[in-house]
């Protein structure tokens, strides 16, 4: 089953890394956010990527061409002439399509954009900003009992702000926004199958929009709710955040294992 991922908006809430390289491609630990969504399929036994690229999708295309160089030892031999000598090779078993699916393109029209590279399977489909913990087989798994075309990940975002309880006009206490008094939201990781395709017009079809509403309508889309971990990288504070967490060891989302790790 491939897996597709949003990889072409402009990032303007983070505009002060965005500026140089695309939203995907701002990194965590070390490592691009994109890097750590790959790594969540992989460890779920997906490997084939479709990455629907636009805003500097140069910088995606590069990054991938040098990875096995950059995550390898190498001994750079001119003593005989041009010779490179790999040690310790690592690569992750990844196949990766980027496709330029052009700069102002909104998600649906990025979506059928990349149709001949889905084929006629059923596909997993992100968000290349987000990421998350949630079990890859359990929801691709509900997917199937539901037999519906779609079937996206609903998650309880953390508030950003505090609340404070009131009786009338008089404030009574404050306390930090809770998951409860939040609503479910789309939180990507959804499986989908290839007719959800038809529902989407041309490039300036907004995916959440027209072609999810009508599913709804329908009763064609289903919700698999996810109470664990879930976060976007919408603006810098998220960034810290996740920064934070990938720091103390004990990052929600790295459901893998490195071999340092073992």
């Amino acid at each position: 089953m491939k897996v597709v991922i949003l990889a072409g908006g402009f990032g303007t809430r983070i505009s002060e890394e965005s500026q140089f390289k695309p939203k995907p491609m701002i990194e965590i630990g070390g490592k691009p956010i994109l890097w750590h969504i790959m790594k969540e399929y992989l460890h779920y036994g997906y490997n084939e990527f479709i990455l629907c690229a636009g805003y500097r999708q140069e910088a995606i295309k590069e990054w991938f061409a040098d990875y096995f160089i950059h995550n390898s030892d190498i001994t750079f031999d001119f003593t005989q002439g041009d010779r490179m000598i790999v040690h310790n090779e690592h690569a992750e078993p990844w196949k990766v399509t980027v496709v330029d699916t052009g700069l102002h393109t909104m998600t649906g029209g990025r979506l059928k954009r990349v149709r001949d590279y889905i084929g006629d399977e059923t596909f997993l489909m992100t968000y290349g900003d987000g990421v998350c913990d949630v079990d890859i087989r359990a929801l691709v798994k509900a997917h199937k009992a539901y037999g519906k075309p779609a079937t996206l990940t609903a998650v309880l975002p953390e508030g950003r702000f505090g609340v404070m309880d009131m009786e009338g006009n008089r404030i009574c206490s404050f306390r930090e926004k809770s998951r409860n008094d939040m609503g479910w939201i789309n939180g990507g990781y959804m499986v989908m199958e290839p007719e959800v395709l038809d529902y989407i017009e041309g490039d300036a079809t907004t995916l959440e929009r027209e072609p999810l509403e009508r599913l709804a309508e329908e009763g064609n889309l289903y919700a698999y709710k996810h109470r664990g971990f879930w976060q976007c990288m919408d603006t810098l504070r998220d960034k810290q955040k996740l920064e934070e967490l990938w720091e103390s060891g004990h990052a929600p989302w790295k459901v893998w294992q490195e071999e340092a790790d073992v």
